[in-house]
């Protein structure tokens, strides 16, 4: 069994497919890049032909909604109730107020302050979808980053293994899925997030996800103090950056990237969380230490060397 790879640039970060099948590797890029530019015109907050920035004035009242951007909402509630409301996709109004109001290579540098986050508290509850109606108060706007790609990578994986009987793994930006046959030696993943960070190996099982949610990407400057575009909804402000990185495996990547991007937000509180949901983690500290919760693998650890990727 031969595998292929192909690697691109997506959503300013990096894609990658991979397939058991090389000569599948043609039709497995086209069938990505039909279903991603799905995803996105559905849900980018920084189109203005988007689906979800045209129905935009429509959903104080209510409105149906393309079965795309329906899956996407009804990805992120399930995030939002796993993580307790900590993946809140309400938050855009929150994200614009702090700077992540453009794709993150337009953000400028500044030195204005942050305006305080107070009538556009967020409120994942508040959403409502029955159906492919959706609906939602008008005070509150929808970011479904902290999902979409998870959820797109999940997609991908499933409609490659399905459509071309073999197996495939598609990472966008840290966030990994797999599905169908399994290489001889199975998936193995290397994770670290910037070069000299503390790094490791795994191996992932088809059928399975893994995601890394990361404060020291998508940064920018604003008054003077280093911003991050993980909020926390009970402030609308990035979460103390208790932690450089958290990766989760899991059953899917979007559960996996609720996980992460949850553990971020509860920062020393993650660790026991985890552990009580016997969730396999691997948390970074801002200092360069370790920490490990369920069943993660900690004989692969490894010193820190060079940077590898999927």
């Amino acid at each position: 069994m031969s595998t292929a790879a192909s690697d691109w640039s997506l959503w300013s970060t990096s894609a990658r497919v991979v397939v058991t099948d090389a000569n599948a590797l043609p039709e497995a890029r086209t069938i990505t890049d039909r279903l991603l530019a799905k995803v996105e015109l559905a849900s980018s907050r920084f189109r203005a032909d988007s689906e979800l920035a045209r129905v935009a004035p429509l959903l104080n009242d209510g409105t149906e909604v393309s079965p795309m951007l329906a899956a996407l909402v009804r990805a992120s509630l399930r995030a939002a109730r796993l993580t307790d409301g900590d993946v809140d996709p309400t938050l855009g109004n929150a994200l614009d107020a702090v700077g992540y109001d453009r794709d993150i290579r337009l953000i400028e540098d500044t030195d204005g302050l942050v305006r305080a986050i107070v009538s556009d508290r967020p409120g994942w509850k508040s959403v409502s979808l029955v159906g492919r109606r959706l609906r939602v108060p008008s005070h509150l706007s929808l970011d479904l980053g902290a999902i979409a790609k998870a959820y797109a990578a999940d997609l991908v994986a499933a409609s490659l293994a399905e459509r071309l009987n073999c197996g495939a793994l598609v990472s966008l930006g840290g966030d990994i899925s797999t599905a169908g046959v399994e290489p001889r030696d199975g998936w193995n993943i290397f994770v670290e997030d910037l070069p000299g960070d503390p790094w490791t190996r795994v191996r992932m099982s088809s059928g399975s996800g893994l995601a890394t949610s990361s404060t020291q990407k998508r940064t920018w400057q604003r008054a003077g103090r280093r911003l991050h575009h993980i909020l926390d909804p009970r402030t609308g402000l990035p979460a103390t950056p208790t932690w450089r990185t958290v990766t989760v495996s899991a059953e899917s990547c979007a559960t996996a990237n609720a996980l992460s991007t949850a553990s971020i937000i509860r920062g020393e509180r993650a660790v026991a969380w985890l552990q009580s949901k016997s969730v396999s983690a691997r948390l970074v500290r801002a200092d360069g230490r370790v920490v490990t919760t369920g069943d993660w693998p900690q004989e692969f650890e490894a010193p820190k060397v060079m940077r590898s990727n999927v």
